[in-house]
């Protein structure tokens, strides 16, 4: 198998990333730790994570750390810290927000130095380990400028806390202030990206015309989440039929239900028959051979799902599974005429 540098640092990564969300949501802990141990043995080592996940709770108070603490349970139990790239995130509310006089106090998010200093040492904490190895901004916080987030992420860093720094849902212009600031200041530089990306993603013609120009430039690595529209692109939906039973499947008739994506999935289809793969492996290995594309990042609510997705790793579309892919999506501008 061969693993992927991610963006310009040393950390070496398997081609499909393991995403946690669902822990504590829909897996329980027994099963995630099953869907961690077959990923590990699948030959995966970068799991993500966030402080905030998962963070269901409708009383108004935001605990999460949830999927934190399932991870550390089984990091711990299985002595593996060394084999697995552990990533989390900071940004999302962690507490109860509070009011004081006519201003409402938030205590517990955010990316000021105060609160990433603290979100380090809890999310170091639950998940049982001494360091994280990428450390990610979840969203960008327009009330703190982005040289004391850079500075904050930098101290953790120096002090053995973090070994690298990344950042989630970045626009173009934010991601080129964040490496600029690195770069005058002498701050540690985000290696890697994550956005929402897939081939049906309403915004990925944005990211494609001026994130991932960025990233092949800078040489920043890119580990998208949501790489299967959420469930839609492994073919369990269908058109003009009743949904399946999900907890996401409103999700995907809200934001995935029009002619274009069903016709996008009509041409995944075709070719994983063709090709005899998992339409799921057809729209990652998509992803997978764009040259800008590191791993990306995936979630199982089972054993058997995970066992439909890690196969990707290995899958190799023909340039003109690409074209018809592309063409179908209706990306077909050539790289001279999106660069104008």
């Amino acid at each position: 198998m061969n693993y992927r540098k991610l963006g310009n640092s040393g950390l070496q990564v398997f081609p499909i990333a393991l995403g946690t969300m669902q822990f504590g949501w829909s897996a329980d802990e027994a099963t995630s730790h099953a869907v961690m141990d077959a990923f590990v043995e699948g030959g995966g080592n970068l799991i993500d994570t966030a402080d905030i996940y998962t963070n269901w709770a409708e009383s108004g108070t935001n605990p999460g750390g949830v999927s934190e603490e399932m991870i550390g349970r089984w990091v711990k139990a299985r002595g593996n810290r060394d084999q697995v790239v552990l990533a989390t995130k900071v940004r999302g509310a962690m507490g109860a927000r509070f009011s004081q006089g006519r201003n409402t106090i938030y205590q517990r998010e955010g990316l000021s130095r105060k609160w990433i200093m603290k979100a380090c040492e809890d999310s170091l904490k639950r998940l049982q380990v001494d360091y994280i190895d990428l450390y990610q901004v979840h969203w960008v916080d327009n009330q703190v400028p982005i040289e004391e987030t850079l500075s904050a992420l930098s101290n953790l860093v120096h002090k053995g806390y973090v070994r690298y720094i990344g950042c989630s849902n970045f626009s173009a212009w934010r991601l080129m202030q964040a490496l600029w600031a690195s770069d005058k200041h002498g701050y540690e530089s985000f290696i890697s990206i994550q956005p929402e990306y897939s081939i049906v993603q309403p915004t990925r013609f944005n990211f494609e015309h001026e994130i991932a120009r960025v990233c092949e430039t800078y040489q920043i690595g890119v580990i998208p989440y949501s790489p299967l529209a959420a469930g839609f692109l492994t073919g369990k939906y269908k058109r003009d039929q009743p949904l399946p039973e999900s907890v996401r499947a409103q999700e995907i008739t809200n934001r995935r239900y029009n002619d274009q994506n069903w016709n996008i999935l009509d041409k995944v289809l075709e070719i994983a028959g063709n090709r005899n793969l998992h339409p799921a492996q057809v729209a990652l290995a998509w992803l997978l051979a764009k040259p800008y594309m590191t791993a990306p990042i995936v979630g199982a609510n089972s054993v058997a799902q995970l066992s439909d997705l890690l196969p990707a790793a290995t899958v190799k579309l023909s340039s003109e599974e690409v074209t018809a892919l592309d063409t179908v999506s209706g990306w077909q501008l050539s790289r001279t005429e999106r660069e104008v």
